[in-house]
């Protein structure tokens, strides 16, 4: 069984940020979760600012702790602003939602998160679902 580990993680982190070059997209931070929200691997490529490891993190972290991709979360705050506001302050503000978190899945058990940002929220969501299907886990985006 394949699992989500510091060697699956570092492929997922690759796989973005070579993908990442062949759609022409900004630089990316990547974050990768495990299914407790602890983190196990998070590059920042040259050029992207201060804030964007938070905002990787903070992208995969709501989606773990939401059982939801962060694009279902999104809408969510769309419909319920209160309630994501609420979930906000529970996880101490670190509950990003919008598009670019998304659920790492094997055979229907969630075992982490993957948390990307840089770029559009659409293109951010994109490389995320490309890297984890491509490490052979099973995306979620929402």
């Amino acid at each position: 069984m394949l699992e989500l580990n510091m060697q699956a993680a570092q492929s997922i982190v690759s796989f973005a940020l070579d993908w990442r070059k062949k759609h022409n997209m900004k630089p990316l931070t990547v974050a990768v979760l495990d299914s407790g929200g602890f983190l196990i691997a998070l590059l920042r490529e040259d050029g992207g600012s201060n804030l964007r490891p938070d905002i990787a993190q903070g992208k995969a972290r709501g989606a773990v702790a939401m059982g939801l991709g962060s694009r279902a979360l999104f809408e969510r705050a769309q419909s319920q602003p209160f309630f994501i506001q609420a979930m906000n302050s529970l996880a101490s503000g670190s509950l990003v939602p919008v598009p670019g978190g998304v659920l790492i899945k094997r055979d229907g058990m969630l075992l982490g998160a993957v948390g990307i940002t840089g770029d559009s929220s659409d293109n951010d969501e994109a490389c995320a679902i490309a890297a984890i299907e491509a490490a052979g886990f099973t995306a979620d985006g929402g």
